[in-house]
């Protein structure tokens, strides 16, 4: 193959060489990532039941189909609890709520008020994630930051369920808020307030930047990892060339 690609794209009398030798390179990382991708929740599923114990409480925040695939899993073989908070203001907590207990998982909804009252009383928050950094740490929906940090004052381990799709060398880690997307205002802080509207500025992101020593371990579909070894996993996904970690 190496040969091919260097004597074809040498050739100067056949301009399209590289193009038809780049191609099936090209579908053939495709086709890795959707490989990936179709058996990504299987994968980490498959470590549930070395992570939940019986009778335990978990907490978890919003829907995040891995966390979802997760739980599930380990319900063939624990009993345990689940602690759903609602995640407003887009509140996807009720429907994974729903969906676990249409499953026989004991669960609760919960406002997002009532994470650090309830803290004390939980062995294991369960998070998801929208992007993995290499400095260990993680974008994830809003509200996982406020349940972090009530685990740590707890000292409740923290786990964040995520394919390894998710991890990136590089984001924007100097805005004021963390991320650049952000939810309707007015969900938060409706017009119908009148004046107060026009005295205050309400920002409502959508994601929240969760610090790497707020995490305990990352599980992926290539096994578990601790913050410190994100940066390996993410030089051997995009190569040498990623200097800048």
């Amino acid at each position: 193959m190496s040969r091919l690609w260097f004597s074809r794209r040498d050739d100067p009398d056949d301009p399209d060489s590289f193009a038809r030798t780049l191609k099936p390179v090209l579908m053939e990382a495709i086709q890795d990532v959707l490989d990936e991708l179709e058996t990504v929740y299987d994968n980490i599923s498959k470590s549930a039941k070395d992570h939940i114990h019986s009778d335990e409480i978990i907490l978890t925040i919003g829907k995040s189909r891995t966390v979802e695939a997760f739980l599930k899993s380990a319900a063939h073989y624990r009993n345990f609890t689940v602690i759903v908070a609602e995640s407003g203001p887009t509140y996807g907590g009720h429907d994974i709520a729903a969906s676990l207990s249409s499953s026989g998982i004991s669960t609760f909804l919960v406002p997002d008020s009532s994470i650090y009252a309830l803290m004390s009383r939980v062995n294991k928050v369960i998070l998801g994630a929208h992007t993995i950094l290499a400095n260990g740490g993680m974008y994830a929906l809003s509200g996982s930051l406020l349940a972090a940090n009530a685990a740590k004052a707890h000292s409740t381990p923290v786990v964040v369920c995520a394919g390894q799709f998710k991890l990136t060398p590089l984001w924007n880690l100097y805005h004021d808020y963390a991320a650049l997307d952000f939810t309707d205002p007015s969900s938060v802080l409706g017009f119908e307030e009148g004046e107060l509207v026009d005295k205050v500025d309400v920002i409502s992101p959508y994601y929240d930047y969760v610090r790497p020593e707020l995490v305990d371990v990352y599980i992926t579909n290539d096994g578990d990892h601790p913050p410190a070894s994100v940066y390996r996993l993410v030089k051997e996904s995009y190569g040498d060339e990623v200097n800048d970690l």
